[in-house]
């Protein structure tokens, strides 16, 4: 994959300050009572969902429009088409606009839709995930972030994930998923997302160790 000419790419220790600069800047320009979104996408295990809890602000996972997986064949269960895009897309609007929304809620354990939270607007709304920059999604965005990383430090990050219990599938099964269905899906659509982006980041971070259930 290859950048625009007019896309900077910045390193994953520089990323945090770079971005919260940029985002004053456009917070700025927006005006006094004005919400800024930003969206970060990225493969599975790039570190978007860190580089996402540093910018602090209203947090929105886009795993949470993923679909029932038991409806769908695996191949097909992380393709956007069958996220909920569209209410994704909704609700960053009504939070850009200071209205609180009702957000599906997904569980990991379950891989189901298993109800729904109120979220609340801010100053900044922080949209992170596989669908992050989107078609659907990236028109609602002020700023859009594309965070890559090598494959095999981003498997190595899913792995302490699985080892530490916080998905329920286990290690060898999350292997499997990620080199078949994960990790594939997402790099038929990667051209297009990092195409859109404002910035790219270059995680080449080490996993940190994560606590053992």
């Amino acid at each position: 994959m290859t950048n625009r000419p007019d896309q900077p790419t910045i390193h994953w220790g520089d990323a945090a300050a770079v971005l919260a600069s940029r985002i004053r800047e456009i917070a700025a320009r927006l005006g006094p009572g004005s919400s800024v979104a930003v969206g970060i996408t990225g493969p599975v295990g790039s570190g978007k969902t860190t580089l996402a809890g540093q910018l602090g602000g209203t947090l929105v996972s886009t795993d949470h429009y993923l679909p029932d997986y038991h409806t769908l064949p695996e191949q097909e269960r992380d393709e956007p088409g069958h996220a909920d895009l569209p209410a994704l897309a909704q609700h960053l609007t009504e939070l850009k606009a200071g209205r609180a929304v009702e957000m599906p809620l997904w569980c990991f354990q379950s891989h189901r839709r298993v109800g729904a939270r109120r979220v609340e607007p801010a100053e900044l709304i922080v949209c992170e995930g596989i669908f992050a920059l989107h078609a659907t999604v990236r028109e609602t965005l002020d700023l859009a972030v594309f965070v890559d990383a090598p494959r095999a430090t981003r498997w190595a990050r899913w792995e302490q994930i699985e080892a530490a219990g916080e998905r329920g599938w286990g290690v060898e099964r999350a292997k499997r998923y990620f080199a078949e269905v994960a990790d594939p899906t997402f790099a038929r659509h990667a051209d297009t997302y990092r195409r859109v982006a404002d910035i790219v980041v270059l995680n080449h971070a080490p996993p940190k160790p994560r606590p053992k259930p």
